[in-house]
């Protein structure tokens, strides 16, 4: 499960992160194999503007689930300081700590420019070298500097990306990868990065979708009925996904640039029933031979996303049964 900590309307960001917490426990019951919390800012529909404190949260309150990050942000932050943030968890949560990496900004240009206000002069833009230095900090060291403390089992390190690079960049440094399946539309670009992934690393990446169940297929359609964002392109060239066209003005304004165009975008959403919520995941792995998904659920309302994690999860019961 990919968890976005999203405000419904009406509650709080300290409602939308009790959510959270609530969800993470109940997959750890009902055996899902991972919880990632993801990494937005300034963004007032979504409250998971710090993942590695949820994650360290929840590690007290679950058993066996792997948590991680969906993903750090890293243009933001220092190598080092992440290496160490993830080694201190992966001690707290010894096997069970995912480090996921991701390398959009995540939020409207002005948080942007605040996050990164201390940040000496070109260091966001050095997202590959930051990517690097993370990858041997997570080994331990680098240049003649430890890491402490040093955690007995290191956090496993993800690539979180949309492009055949970004594909054989995880695969190059010897991680695992996740394309973003749930923002791509375009299968001949899915089935390139994961046939590059699997031509180094062996094996098929992990693929992110967009899914929602209900007890009736009517109900889930009727839930994410309307569901869509928009692909903001300015005329510098910049480009980037928002959720509205409201919110595509402001961040141009916030950004300084005029706007070339705002395309309206349909995400694919697997909705149904949970047989036919796992039908439509058993035809994906059988088509891609992809053997793990992260699930991304479009709907904010508390109650509706705890059955949907209920329902998806009904292998799990059938089996511990």
């Amino acid at each position: 499960m990919l968890d976005k900590s999203p405000v419904a309307p009406g509650s709080s960001g300290a409602d939308a992160l009790a959510v959270s917490t609530e969800a993470a426990r109940l997959a750890d019951q009902l055996g899902y194999h991972r919880y990632w919390f993801a990494e937005h800012h300034g963004q007032p529909g979504l409250a998971s503007a710090a993942p590695e404190l949820l994650i360290a949260h929840v590690a007290a309150l679950t058993q066996r689930i792997r948590l991680g990050s969906g993903g750090v942000l890293i243009q933001h932050y220092s190598a080092y300081k992440l290496g160490e943030l993830f080694s201190i968890l992966a001690s707290l949560a010894p096997g069970r700590i995912d480090v996921g990496i991701g390398k959009s900004p995540g939020g409207l240009p002005l948080a942007t420019r605040a996050l990164q206000s201390e940040l000496a002069e070109g260091s966001a833009q050095a997202v590959t070298r930051k990517i690097e230095e993370l990858s041997e900090w997570l080994k331990g060291q680098r240049d003649g500097t430890e890491i402490h403390p040093r955690a007995t089992t290191t956090a496993a390190p993800f690539l979180l990306g949309g492009s055949p690079a970004s594909a054989e960049q995880a695969a190059r440094l010897g991680w695992n990868f996740v394309h973003a399946g749930h923002q791509d539309g375009d299968r001949a670009n899915t089935l390139e990065a994961l046939a590059r992934f699997e031509a180094i690393a062996g094996h098929r990446p992990l693929l992110a979708v967009q899914a929602f169940a209900a007890p009736t297929r009517a109900e889930a359609e009727d839930r994410v009925a309307g569901l869509g964002f928009v692909r903001l392109t300015l005329e510098d060239g910049h480009a980037v996904n928002l959720q509205s066209e409201e919110g595509a003005h402001e961040y141009a304004r916030q950004y300084g640039a005029g706007i070339r165009r705002i395309e309206a975008k349909t995400p694919t959403v697997i909705a149904g029933t949970a047989d036919e919520v796992h039908a439509e995941l058993h035809a994906l792995s059988q088509d891609l031979g992809v053997t793990e998904f992260i699930i991304d659920q479009p709907v904010p309302e508390a109650e509706a996303r705890l059955r949907s994690i209920r329902l998806i999860a009904r292998d799990a019961r059938q089996a511990a049964a």
